[in-house]
């Protein structure tokens, strides 16, 4: 009888992205592909509705960060938002339960930031500042 195997968990999870060196990253969320499904009928059998493979939708990836006085991931948004977008590519490594080893990961492969927000401020919170940063990217592989 095979073992059953745990669920990975979903705090366990680092970011690498080329040419950045820092980022205490807390969330990534917005993971995702969808394949547009185009219908059509075929000559004669007007009842049945048949599907083909249309474009390829990779869904926008969220970033949320730690604040800190780093400006590598404002220096990224900021080329894009000046018209020289730097493609990066970036991985998103899930981690074994003890933290250490990586067991999966999605290559987010020529990526660029398309959103900043910055962190809500409260001088009545004791939360740590979250800022976000969203990528859009053409490829992604699975590894």
């Amino acid at each position: 009888m095979p073992e059953l195997a745990d669920p990975y968990r979903a705090y366990n999870f680092k970011l690498d992205i080329a040419g950045v060196t820092e980022g205490h990253f807390t969330q990534c969320s917005g993971l995702g592909v969808k394949v547009e499904a185009i219908k059509y009928r075929e000559a004669g059998n007007a009842q049945v509705v048949r599907h083909i493979p249309g474009p390829v939708d990779y869904a926008a990836v969220t970033l949320r960060y730690g604040l800190t006085n780093s400006q590598e991931l404002w220096q990224w948004m900021l080329s894009a938002v000046q018209g020289r977008v730097e493609r990066k590519n970036v991985s998103i490594i899930m981690l074994d339960s003890e933290g250490t080893n990586e067991v999966m990961r999605w290559n987010l492969n020529d990526a660029w930031p398309s959103e900043w927000n910055g962190a809500p401020l409260d001088a009545l919170s004791r939360e740590i500042a979250i800022e976000s940063l969203t990528l859009v990217y053409d490829t992604l592989e699975r590894a």
